[in-house]
């Protein structure tokens, strides 16, 4: 029986993997698309946006052409995905090639956090290894942020930084994950483009090239926006040839990522203003180790629902839809960061 594709969406927190799936998506081509979605948190942001893309039912069913039986976005929200990869992910994925000839291809959007490599090495097990195969991995990179030095560091002072700032964790600091993902990378997505000065979208483009295995390309998108026939369709088998794509982790049994990086779910019956808990969220980001913000706010005098996101102390939202009688008409936000401490981060959101 033929293999299914599988398609592994990588890329660090903020960068637009989700904005990239939930296109991808709603401009199928016709292709009936399984979606895993790894969630770091514990509320499934990432895979409820997904759900509302416009091509899912209520339940979270894809809706294809051939069969309202097509496999669901299934969502796995026990942590970072190359950790729990025995756990959940080998479960899961033998449930999808059990129904094989329903999908045509599946897309895995793995946490900012994931190691690619560890969930690629799972694609040669035996369980796996004869139903599906690795066709690419696409790396998904924050343009805006990586001009401004943000999360990743400057690009001129990050050879500096690295070798002095001792207190960068050995296991997975971040600028080395972001090596991982560029070494292991079919195509990068600079996305963000639009957020650039004049030059800085070249100067980026020829500065992640260098960093780039021979013949890979820097390919500019525009809020998740490319065709299908661009992201899918690398024929790569990369589970067959990892070798050539190295790793800070090669030599390692296993890896941990730093303890100290966790999230914090906030569920709240309180409405907030956008540009007043936008503010208020701003402020907390500079009083706390904060890398991520996203979740689902409830707005005063709104019947629809708002999406908000935010990397650093840049904030993005939008109405997504409207509210619906069996949904908890509730602000839930999760917080990701460094050693935060749940109680107060919860409290200063109550307290905006």
């Amino acid at each position: 029986m033929h293999k299914i594709p599988v398609t592994v969406v990588t890329g660090f927190l903020g960068s637009g993997k989700t904005t990239l799936v939930r296109n991808l998506l709603q401009n199928n081509q016709g292709r009936r698309i399984a979606v895993l979605v790894n969630e770091f948190g514990e509320v499934g942001i990432d895979g409820d946006i997904l759900r509302s893309c416009g091509v899912c039912d209520e339940d979270g069913n894809q809706i294809f052409p051939a069969s309202n039986e097509a496999p669901k976005i299934v969502e796995l929200a026990n942590g970072c995905l190359c950790c729990t990869v025995q756990e959940e992910f080998l479960p899961t994925m033998q449930a999808l090639l059990e129904r094989r000839e329903e999908i045509d291809c599946i897309v895995v959007e793995t946490s900012g956090l994931a190691l690619p490599k560890p969930l690629i090495q799972a694609f040669r097990w035996p369980e796996i290894r004869t139903g599906a195969t690795v066709d690419g991995v696409i790396t998904v990179v924050d343009g805006d942020a990586l001009a401004r030095g943000a999360m990743v560091g400057d690009l001129e002072a990050l050879e500096a930084q690295r070798q002095a700032d001792d207190s960068l964790d050995h296991e997975t600091p971040i600028e080395e994950l972001f090596e991982d993902q560029l070494a292991c990378a079919d195509m990068v997505l600079l996305t963000k483009t639009d957020l650039l000065g004049d030059g800085d979208q070249q100067r980026l483009e020829n500065w992640l090239g260098d960093q780039l295995p021979t013949g890979v390309k820097v390919v500019p998108c525009h809020q998740g926006q490319i065709s299908p026939e661009i992201l899918l369709g690398f024929n790569a088998a990369v589970e067959d040839n990892l070798d050539s794509r190295p790793s800070h982790h090669d030599h390692e049994e296993d890896h941990d990522h730093d303890e100290d990086i966790n999230a914090v779910y906030v569920a709240l019956d309180q409405e907030f203003d956008p540009a007043h808990l936008v503010q208020g969220l701003t402020d907390l980001v500079q009083d706390h180790e904060i890398y991520r913000i996203k979740g689902f706010v409830a707005v005063p005098k709104k019947a629809m629902r708002l999406v908000l996101q935010g990397v650093g102390q840049r904030f993005d939202y939008f109405y997504d839809r409207l509210w619906t009688e069996e949904d908890s008409r509730q602000t839930r936000l999760v917080v990701i960061g460094q050693g935060l401490e749940s109680e107060k981060i919860k409290m200063a959101i109550a307290n905006i």
